[in-house]
C-alpha cells in the first residue's frame, strides 16, 4: 500500500501567497502594517509549499517498510522494527491531534535520532508519521499495517478503548477542565495496558486524589456529575484489573 500526501498543506500555502500578493497589489497609501503582514504572508507561504513539495513516499508492503521524506530516506525491513505503535495524543480542550506512528526497533539496535518514546513503557522510538500529513484514514493505514505487519503493529487507539472506552463528556459553562480530566483517563488507559500493577496503582491514587481534592474548574469544561462518573468507573476498573497480557503493548 502506497500513502499519498494531504493536498491540505499546499492550499493552505498557496493561499497565504496568494492573498499577501492581492494584499500587495492594493493602494498602500502608506499602510506599513499591510504591508508587513502581506510579506509575512508571502515568506510563510513560499516556505510551506516548499515543504509540501518535498519528495514523499510512504509505502507499505511484505518486506517492510520504504519511507522517503524530509528527515528520513531509507527502506526498512520487518526485521528491523520491534513495534509499529500507531498513537494517538492526549485529547486537548476536547479535541485531539492526528494520530501518529512510531517505529520502536529491536532490543540493543540503537535508534537514530531519537524522536519519540513508546508512549507505555517508555523505549526510545522513531516518528515515522503524522497522519494528516497523508490522505488515508487512519483505519485504512491501520488495516494495512495489521495485514503486512503482523504481530509487530500496536493500534494503542484501539486498545485504549477496549480497556477502557473513551466517556462522552458534555461541554459546558463552569465544568471540570478538560485537559486535567482526559489527562486522568489517559493515565487511568496507559495504567490498564501495561500490565504493571504498580502502574495502575500510581493511577489510581492519582485518580482519587484528585477527585477528592477537587478538580479545577474552568469557564468551559467538562460536566461534573458525567465526569466524576467516569473517573470512579475508571479507579473501579484499575482496582479489578489484576492482570494485562503484556504482549498488547509490545
Amino acid at each position: 500500500m502506497e500513502l499519498r500526501r494531504s493536498r491540505g498543506s499546499r492550499l493552505l500555502a498557496l493561499v497565504c501567497v496568494l492573498g499577501g500578493v492581492v494584499l500587495l497589489a492594493l493602494p498602500s497609501d502608506g499602510a506599513l502594517l499591510r504591508t508587513i503582514i502581506a510579506v509575512g504572508a508571502v515568506a510563510l507561504g513560499v516556505v510551506a509549499l516548499v515543504s509540501a513539495l518535498r519528495p514523499f513516499r510512504f509505502t507499505i508492503g511484505e518486506d517492510g517498510l520504504t519511507i522517503r521524506r524530509p528527515g528520513l530516506r531509507r527502506s526498512i525491513a520487518w526485521a528491523e522494527v520491534d513495534a509499529l505503535v500507531l498513537d494517538e495524543p492526549p485529547r486537548r480542550d476536547g479535541h485531539r491531534d492526528p494520530p501518529r506512528l512510531l517505529l520502536v526497533p529491536p532490543p540493543g539496535v540503537p535508534v537514530e535520532p531519537v524522536t519519540a518514546r513508546h508512549p507505555i513503557d517508555g523505549r526510545p522510538a522513531i516518528e515515522l508519521l503524522v497522519l494528516d500529513q497523508i490522505r488515508e484514514q487512519p483505519e485504512q493505514v491501520a488495516a494495512a499495517l495489521a495485514r503486512y505487519a503482523g504481530g509487530r503493529f500496536v493500534d494503542l487507539p484501539a486498545q485504549r478503548r477496549a480497556a477502557f472506552a473513551d466517556p462522552d463528556l458534555p461541554v459546558g459553562l463552569r465544568g471540570y477542565q478538560m485537559n486535567r480530566v482526559d489527562d486522568l483517563i489517559r493515565r487511568g488507559q496507559d495504567a490498564l495496558l501495561s500490565g504493571d500493577a504498580q502502574a495502575r496503582q500510581a493511577a489510581r491514587d492519582e485518580i482519587e486524589h484528585a477527585c477528592a481534592a477537587g478538580l479545577p474548574i474552568a469557564q468551559r469544561g467538562y460536566g461534573g456529575l458525567q465526569a466524576d462518573t467516569a473517573l470512579d468507573a475508571l479507579a473501579a476498573a484499575l482496582t479489578d484489573h489484576p492482570t494485562t497480557d503484556r504482549r498488547t503493548t509490545q
